[in-house]
């Protein structure tokens, strides 16, 4: 039964590709940075047991300890796992390594694929009022991206401008679907982001047009170009528009948050 007493939840977003180093965590840290930037109040999920996102946000290790293996297993409520990060408006739930174990530990739960929807439901997220959840996904289509997508409103796919970018994008859409079909019937691409884009490379114009053709509107108009102050911000755990305001990347990612935020307001006034 709907809560109608309750106030509209975030709108939750799944960052993710199957494919390792096509800018997952860049975009989950600098898309959340610049939506905080304008005044969004920000939940990134750190759903992937490598952590890079928690580094990423300055969240050291022996301040993880309560992580989102601890929220999905039920240990934790939402307000002992999440923690304030150094950029306003941002908030993170870490991660560990205890994630990597998850497969086989909860495969004998009959809701496995809901741990996180249900712990993104409790009425503990409330007085948080978070606009967006962003929730970095693991490279691969694992239980923890399942849960992702399961509690996820859409799905933003980060796409590497190089040769082969496309390959494998077709199991991706195929997981998505089957899980609209069984899980979550609300569940739609919010677009797909090339990244790494360098527009004076013919192979980067190539995968632009090979992606345009074959997805159409569903590729963002914001391309994250290949730049070194988003390499090195990591470094500095801090996202590029703190590390560097004005660099080439801070700009395009403050482009695509507005870019989300355009779509997600065209899309309110077609439903009313």
């Amino acid at each position: 039964m709907i809560d109608h007493s309750r106030a509209p939840g975030p709108k939750i977003i799944a960052i993710a590709n199957q494919k390792g180093g096509v800018g997952k965590t860049t975009t989950t840290i600098n898309l959340g940075a610049a939506l905080a930037e304008v005044g969004k109040r920000i939940l990134l999920i750190d759903l992937d047991p490598q952590g890079n996102a928690s580094t990423g946000l300055g969240i050291g290790y022996d301040n993880r300890d309560v992580t989102t293996y601890d929220l999905i297993s039920g240990d934790a409520v939402p307000s002992a796992a999440i923690q304030k990060t150094n950029v306003a408006n941002l908030w993170i739930v870490p991660a560990t390594t205890d994630l990597s174990s998850a497969d086989i530990e909860l495969i004998a739960n009959e809701k496995r694929s809901f741990l996180l929807r249900d712990a993104l439901r409790q009425t503990g997220m409330d007085a948080f009022a978070f606009d967006y959840v962003l929730i970095d996904c693991p490279p691969s289509l694992n239980i923890l991206t399942v849960n992702a997508m399961v509690a996820a409103d859409g799905v933003v796919v980060p796409l590497q401008s190089e040769f082969f970018a496309l390959e494998g994008l077709s199991q991706l859409m195929l997981t998505i679907r089957e899980i609209r079909e069984t899980a979550n019937a609300k569940l739609r691409i919010e677009g797909v982001v090339l990244t790494m884009y360098d527009k004076r490379n013919n192979l980067s114009q190539q995968v632009e047009a090979d992606a345009r053709d074959n997805l159409g509107d569903l590729v963002f108009k914001t391309m994250i170009p290949r730049n070194i102050r988003l390499s090195e911000a990591p470094s500095f755990a801090a996202p590029v528009l703190t590390y560097d305001s004005q660099s080439k990347g801070s700009t395009a990612y403050r482009a695509l948050a507005q870019e989300l935020i355009l779509n997600d307001g065209k899309r309110k006034n077609k439903v009313a």
